[in-house]
């Protein structure tokens, strides 16, 4: 028997990058695709709680699969527990644009989707490929025209040796992100502080209305050791989270601040 796999995403069913990540897969393990039936880029852990969840059967390229229409993290919940899959592994991804630092993976559905799959105890990884054009994460994923021949390599290897030799101890998930040209190994990292300079853009419509856009260019440098450091130099960066945002260290300044 294969190892069982729940492959979801957050670029919508019909996203190049998932299929890449099945096809990576589908020689080493039983997949089932149970992914959102539109684009829920940057919606987080975000869950569908005051609307009916809709699950399709549908079929693309010969493969079946589930378009859900909700977020990602609806996604693992329905495949879980309305579909009844119970994978050994929950593979989100090959997401079109990098997921790194603090501040992405807080916001990225993509890892929304590990984070809702390690909560209820199935191993996830998420995986992520860099774009040269941030643009690229806007247009319609489903017709990307960049390479994916790297990501799907580090989907077999990493998968592959999960199934092999166990899940890590002490992480809840692995967060990868693939340089858009490999050059370097792979790098174990941590996150970056920031991917982003926040910036909003003011504009005026057509009455003199104004509106903002929230953006803002990317972190030209990152300390060595991180995430956005090591995509940024070519090399595979390979992170462990978990799910308990604690600070331990903060305990005792804490006592401090509520003592009498």
């Amino acid at each position: 028997m294969k190892p069982r796999v729940l492959l979801t995403n957050d670029d919508g069913v019909t996203s190049a990058g998932l299929w890449a990540a099945y096809e990576a897969l589908i020689p080493i393990a039983d997949v089932s695709v149970v992914a959102p039936s539109t684009q829920q880029s940057a919606v987080g852990r975000s869950i569908s709680i005051f609307e009916p969840i809709r699950a399709t059967k549908i079929n693309i390229n010969g493969v079946q699969a589930y378009s859900v229409g909700g977020k990602p993290t609806d996604s693992v919940i329905i495949g879980i527990y309305a579909l009844g899959i119970q994978p050994d592994l929950v593979v989100s991804g090959i997401n079109i644009g990098e997921n790194l630092s603090f501040e992405s993976i807080m916001t990225s559905g993509t890892v929304g989707a590990a984070l809702e799959a390690a909560n209820h105890n199935f191993p996830s990884v998420a995986f992520s490929l860099q774009v040269e054009d941030q643009g690229d994460k806007f247009d319609d994923p489903s017709y990307f025209g960049h390479s994916f021949d790297d990501s799907k390599e580090m989907v077999k290897e990493i998968c592959g040796n999960i199934f092999e030799k166990g899940f890590p101890e002490n992480m809840d998930l692995i967060n990868v992100n693939i340089p858009k040209t490999v050059t370097g190994g792979t790098e174990i990292t941590r996150l970056a502080e920031k991917l982003f300079e926040t910036g909003v853009e003011k504009r005026l419509d057509p009455r003199g209305k104004p509106y903002y856009w929230i953006n803002g260019p990317l972190y030209e440098e990152a300390e060595e050791g991180t995430d956005v450091n090591a995509v940024a130099n070519g090399r595979v960066s390979v992170t462990p989270i978990t799910l308990d945002s604690t600070s331990f260290e903060g305990m005792e300044p804490l006592k401090n601040l509520l003592s009498k």
